[in-house]
């Protein structure tokens, strides 16, 4: 059995984008992240952030709030606005005030999370984590949807076809559910599916 795919993608770091206009910050930032063993991309204002991301797919965005020009709240609203970006992932950082409207309007423009400065570098850490581990299996995923496609295409037996339908359905429920334990089991058997359709041939 040929698993080299997955092994792969397990290999592959993730990246993440930081974005902030100060060298010290981000300095910070990849001190704090770098145990993760991901690729940390450096973003100095929210023009650089957009146009690294027409460049290269990310598991998450840190995103400072106060910046000149555009400020973190604009820049997040054009990444929600294209369609290639919309669904990365907005951790917010700001120094600029607790008060409950700010995160709100945090959240509004479409970011998951909204930490105040200084923050607990293990909270952070953990946080970018779990959302490195979920482009990771959203990532295999496609790739197992891809080599599926590519084992079923042209088949005509509707039962074969409606099996590997009710895979795909089990997977895209466990994805909008954010259910890792769920997203795990499902990779399981469309792998488990796609070596027995590699092995009937």
């Amino acid at each position: 059995m040929n698993n080299a795919p997955y092994a792969d993608d397990r290999r592959e770091p993730a990246r993440i984008l930081l974005v902030d206009d100060r060298p010290d910050n981000l300095l910070a930032l990849e001190a704090i992240l770098g145990s993760l063993g991901q690729t940390l991309v450096r973003a100095a204002s929210g023009e650089e952030a957009l146009k690294a991301l027409l460049a290269d797919d990310y598991a998450v965005i840190l995103l400072d709030v106060q910046m000149p020009g555009m400020d973190g709240f604009e820049t997040a609203a054009h990444i929600k606005r294209r369609e290639r970006t919309r669904d990365v992932p907005i951790i917010f950082l700001t120094a600029i005030n607790r008060e409950p409207q700010h995160a709100f309007r945090g959240y509004s423009t479409g970011a998951v999370d909204y930490l105040a400065k200084p923050f607990d570098p293990w909270v952070l850490r953990a946080k970018v984590a779990v959302f490195v581990d979920l482009h990771r299996k959203n990532r295999q995923l496609r790739r197992q949807a891809e080599l599926l496609a590519e084992r079923v295409s042209g088949l005509a037996d509707p039962d074969v076809v409606e099996d590997v339908a009710a895979h795909v359905t089990t997977v895209e429920e466990a994805v909008g559910r954010e259910d890792l334990a769920g997203i795990t089991a499902a990779v399981k058997a469309l792998r488990q599916r796609v070596d027995a359709l590699r092995t009937a041939e």
